[in-house]
Formats: C-alpha cells, structure tokens, sequence
C-alpha cells in the first residue's frame, strides 16, 4: 500500500477554485500535483455542502459531529497540528522537487498570505526553498496568472462566436485591449478544440443563360468607392418545410449585403423586387452576375437599364467570376444551418435566420480585410 500524502489546506482550495472556474480535471491534477481525481471530488463536496472545518484535518482523521478539533484539549489540538505542520512540510518538498512552475504559483500564494505573520526569510526556510527560487516562481507566477486569463479570454470568444472565428479573427478582438501573439491564440484553440467549425457548402446551379452580358468585373473584385462595383447571385435554402431562395446584392467596397429578398419561388419578381431596395447609385455603377435565366430576362435586363446599371456577368461554368457573393452565401449557411446543425426545420425558422445573420454580418461580423472591423462600422469610418 502507498504512502498516504496530506495536502495543505491552500493546495486544496485551490483544486477546489480551479475546478469550480471549469478548469479540466487532468490539468488540475498535473499542475497541483494531485494524485487522483476522487480527491478533488471529495474536496468540492466539502466546499459545497459548507464542511470547510475538514480541509485542515489531517490524513485519515474523520470528525463527527461534536467531536471536532474545538473539543479536543489542548494538548491533543498541539499534537495534531504539530503532526499536519511536519506532513504539510514533506509535501512542499516534495513538490519542489518535481520542479513545474504552478508548483511554485501555489508555494508563492502560500507565501504572499502567511509572510505578513512570519518573515520571508522564516518562512523559505521552513520550506526548504531557497529564497532567490521563491522570488524568480513569483516572477514566473505572474506570467501563468496571465496565461490563464489570456485561455479564458479566448475560450469566452470563442463560445460567444459560436466558434464562427478562427484565430486570426479571435487574435484581432483580443488586440484591442491587449498586445497578444496570434500563435499563442492559435496553440490555445488547438489544445481545447475551439477552432472554427465552419463547414464551407457547395452552391446548387441555377438555371441555364439566354442572353449574356460581357464579363465587364473581370475578377477586379475590389473597390475603393461605395456603390461602385455590386455582385448578386441567388442561392437555394432547403432548410425548411419547402425550399425558399435567397436574392442579395453585395457591394465590394465593404463587403455590404445592401439589398435582398426571401421568396419560396425563384423567378424574375424575386430580383426585381431586390432591385427596387437599392439606394441612388452613382452614375456607371457596374452589377456583376452569373448567366442564370433570371437574369438574362429581358424584364430584368429592362429593369437594370433603368436605374442606369451597366451589367456584368460570369463566363460560363465559372462560378470564381463571381466568388464574393459566392463566398457570403457559403459563409451564411455554415455559419447558421450547418453549424447549428438546422438542417430540418420550419420555413420561419429560415427566413428569420436568414434576417438575423445579415443583420449581423453587416452590424458585427468582423472581417480582416476591413482592418477587422464590420461593414457598415468600416462604411461609417472611411465616411
């Protein structure tokens, strides 16, 4: 049979805090250096059900009820505390010797809370611990203090995100209050799993062309003005209790969705209706397309003519003529459907998803290119 081990009191509290905080079982006993995980259980237990008098009995000593360390005598109180002191001392050495730095994190806490009664000196030489160690695991203490903030931070985001972020985006957020290493945001997603779980989805085809408008974008997919370059494209949404269709239109300049509509049919109505949402578009405005019949109509070809639009459209087969409003359409389902996993469910759950994530595209999604801000924050910026 092993060697029974007492821990301190402060050990054991802090077991109990770092498991209360959701720190993982395993990571509690390797960086405290517990043997097994019954013992931390035990130790919530105490903490809950308020028995706080039994995290400074010593090993193997079980109070009952009137019976505690109050009604011994004196010297029966002495000897047990004398006892507990000489176990508490070979546990702190033996935990030095295994050398890991939150060791020296919990002999500092210890330390910080005792010296204002006994001396630094007193007290590392009661521990055996050079004092030139008990000041670098201070030093040292502060830097895995910081390491466990900067992991909650990011798990916080990551969690609030709904794991729609990757660690370029998490890094970016978390450079606004703090000055971070994005392979240390990077390593902290890896080791909990809390990397992006977006899942990109291939669009459906959409129709055959009639008549085809030059490709005028030529894949000159960015844009110093607003309103100068548009994309549109129709995707399907089969989510709900019948398929509904999708009609946006995204300006370049920002990455704006600035109109679109929801319709269970997919006909020429569904992108007129959108094009009635546009603001006053400067004069030469260029809406860049895909060959699909809707748009080679000649009641939207019309309708384009007349708000002074030039029209642009993808070679055919060549969905990457027309990759931004390609991309912003795979982005919303995976970001929502897939990663919710509402792949059944009714058309009003749909249509309200689908308003509630292009309110916050637009309003909150962050995107690198716009020196990580939104759409409409970085509109309102640049003025």
């Amino acid at each position: 049979m092993g060697t029974r081990v007492s821990y301190p009191q402060e050990v054991k509290l802090k077991a109990v805090e770092m498991k209360l905080q959701g720190i993982p079982t395993k990571v509690v006993l390797a960086e405290l250096n517990i043997r097994n995980d019954t013992q931390i259980e035990t130790w919530t237990r105490w903490y809950k059900n308020g028995e706080m008098h039994r995290f400074k009995q010593p090993v193997g000593k079980q109070y009952t009820f009137g019976k505690g360390p109050d009604d011994l005598s004196a010297i029966e109180q002495l000897e047990i505390e004398n006892k507990f002191l000489k176990q508490q001392i070979e546990v702190f050495k033996k935990v030095r010797r295994i050398g890991k730095e939150v060791v020296g994190q919990v002999m500092v806490e210890i330390i910080e809370k005792l010296k204002e009664q006994v001396t630094v000196q007193e007290l590392c030489a009661i521990l055996n611990v050079p004092r030139s160690t008990y000041y670098r695991w201070r030093q040292e203490s502060k830097w895995i203090q910081g390491a466990y903030q900067l992991e909650k931070s990011v798990g916080e985001l990551c969690k609030a995100n709904k794991y729609r972020y990757g660690y370029r985006k998490i890094t970016a957020i978390l450079r606004q209050d703090r000055v971070v290493n994005h392979k240390a945001v990077q390593r902290i997603m890896q080791k909990y799993g809390w990397q992006c779980r977006v899942k990109v989805k291939k669009r459906k085809q959409t129709g055959q062309p009639h008549y085809v408008a030059n490709n005028l974008m030529n894949r000159e997919i960015t844009s110093q003005k607003r309103l100068e370059k548009l994309v549109t494209d129709i995707t399907y949404l089969p989510f709900g209790g019948k398929t509904l269709y999708l009609f946006s239109i995204l300006d370049l300049f920002n990455g704006e969705i600035i109109a679109y509509t929801i319709s269970d049919t997919q006909n020429v109505n569904l992108v007129l209706d959108t094009l009635q949402q546009l603001p006053v578009l400067p004069q030469g405005c260029l809406l860049h397309s895909d060959q699909g019949s809707v748009y080679t109509s000649a009641a939207y070809q019309q309708a384009i003519k007349a708000k002074g639009i030039i029209m642009s459209m993808s070679r055919k087969g060549t969905p990457a003529d027309n990759a931004p409003i390609e991309s912003f359409h795979a982005t919303l389902k995976a970001e929502t459907f897939y990663l919710d996993g509402l792949t059944r469910t009714t058309t009003t759950i749909v249509d309200q998803t689908i308003r509630d994530y292009i309110n916050y595209y637009n309003n909150t999604r962050i995107q690198l290119k716009l020196n990580n801000q939104s759409p409409i924050n970085y509109r309102k910026l640049v003025g």
